[in-house]
């Protein structure tokens, strides 16, 4: 008996002392040796709809000037992350979904307001405990769309107008606003804005001057009285890290009246009022775009997808824009080919078109098409990832520029500026990639660059999202 307990005494302590020092190799490595401190590694899930691209390294561009244009694109190598990238452009039906989620945010709000008949239960402004919190929606709460109340019934309308011609119900494209913020964490890591002037320069032969000031430039945005989104860039001393903090207000529905401008003397008239809610195009890749929509769109489908995962949300990265380097080195595959297929030309030996785009002057339907195609319809290149050449182009995070990836890194590659309102029209530039249906097959190599202006739609100009990859603390890298 006594050895018997003798011998639970002893585990006893040495699990209370096991406990005390850890468990595993910080336990056995005790006695003063360095063993670190390690964590639970997290396993990220593949994101829905996307294909992660490994990370590895390209020369980018094109080392022959375009025969046909005599167009010079800037070479490099450079080395990329690894991230996810969206398999097919970003969808009509897609972005639907984010400006339905804006007009339901809208209506639940007024069905919270006194002046909608005030159901508070569309609000949440108290915790469990009725201590006050920081309000958000109920989206548990259903809105009543078959058979709301009278205030419901207005509420409900009060997001729609009248055709002015046929009195038909419309959804008010002037209300589809959405608010979302970024936090720069560049900028706020750049030791020249550190908030301890003595950390500003390690030079120690230099005295730090705690009376310079540091001044910040911070996008803010609001809606005036009359409705309409303001927005500034204010310039102001560095006071706190809030001052990194960028609030942006963007009229997110797409400018259906694309298809009008973009061609004159044309009848595009049935595009304008179909394609991007008729649900035979739902499966299209939505236009009328601008960049800054749809970076407005990363941010929201950040925002709803970390609203539900828990704690977990701090080890996912959000999505956004890819790098115009980052698309390209997508786009050519993992054999880094000129086009996203493996062989050269644009068809295959039976006559097949690896793409939708403009096979001959005038002749859109020579490949199979007139205008877009349906997601996909095409093969998809050696990375899984479709429609990296035509159909639309693609929106990049980067600013364009002459010379290119010459100007960046050889390391993540990308130049980004976020151009104020104030800012010339000239340095609202934005890399453009893969070439769209309209353009000649010159335009839908994975080098070819061009640019179109931040707040400009076009029929012809889409977008996917990207997130980078978490580093996957299983896998051992080889030393």
């Amino acid at each position: 008996m006594m050895k018997n307990g003798f011998i639970v005494l002893s585990l006893l302590v040495t699990v209370l002392f096991t406990s005390c020092m850890g468990s595993g190799r910080s336990a056995m490595a005790s006695g003063g040796e360095l063993t670190g401190v390690s964590g639970t590694s997290v396993s990220e899930p593949a994101p829905y709809g996307m294909i992660l691209v490994e990370r590895g390294s390209l020369k980018v561009g094109a080392d022959e000037p375009d025969s046909l244009w005599g167009t010079v694109i800037p070479t490099k190598e450079i080395s990329v992350d690894a991230f996810w990238m969206d398999e097919t452009e970003v969808t009509n039906a897609e972005y639907r979904q984010f400006v339905y989620w804006v007009r339901d945010s809208i209506i639940r709000e007024r069905l919270a307001d006194p002046n909608y008949g005030g159901d508070e239960t569309y609000k949440i402004e108290e915790d469990r405990f009725g201590e006050p919190i920081t309000p958000y929606l109920n989206w548990k709460k259903p809105i009543p769309w078959k058979k709301p109340s009278e205030d419901e019934q207005r509420a409900i309308e009060s997001v729609y107008k009248k055709h002015p011609v046929d009195g038909t119900l419309m959804l008010d494209a002037s209300q589809m606003n959405y608010r979302y913020e970024i936090f720069d964490y560049t900028q706020a890591a750049l030791r020249k804005n550190r908030l301890d002037p003595t950390q500003r320069n390690l030079n120690t032969d230099v005295t730090a001057n705690e009376d310079d000031v540091v001044m910040i430039s911070k996008d803010t945005a609001y809606i005036d009285d009359e409705g309409i989104i303001r927005r500034e860039t204010i310039t102001r001393p560095l006071s706190g890290l809030h001052d990194f903090l960028h609030t942006y207000i963007i009229n997110i529905y797409p400018d259906t009246t694309c298809w009008v401008n973009d061609f004159q003397n044309a009848s595009n008239e049935s595009y304008m009022r179909l394609y991007f809610n008729h649900p035979n195009f739902s499966d299209y890749p939505v236009v009328g775009v601008s960049w800054e929509q749809a970076n407005a769109f990363c941010a929201w489908r950040t925002d709803y997808l970390l609203k539900g995962l828990g704690n977990a949300a701090k080890y996912i990265q959000r999505y956004r824009l890819p790098t115009e380097v980052e698309w390209e080195y997508a786009a050519r595959g993992k054999e880094g080919n000129p086009f996203p297929w493996e062989k050269e030309g644009s068809k295959s030996e039976d006559g097949c078109f690896y793409a939708n785009f403009k096979p001959a002057r005038g002749n859109y339907t020579k490949d199979g098409n007139l205008i877009t195609s349906r997601v996909g319809t095409y093969a998809a290149n050696s990375n899984g990832l479709y429609d990296m050449a035509g159909n639309v182009a693609e929106w990049t995070s980067t600013v364009y520029t002459e010379a290119g990836v010459l100007s960046m890194s050889d390391l993540n590659p990308t130049l980004e500026y976020n151009a104020a309102k104030e800012d010339p029209y000239m340095m609202k530039k934005k890399s453009v990639r893969g070439g769209s249906w309209k353009d000649p097959e010159t335009f839908i190599r994975s080098a070819w660059r061009n640019y179109e202006y931040q707040n400009e739609t076009r029929s012809y100009i889409g977008f996917r999202c990207v997130r980078t990859q978490v580093a996957n603390s299983n896998k051992k890298q080889k030393r």
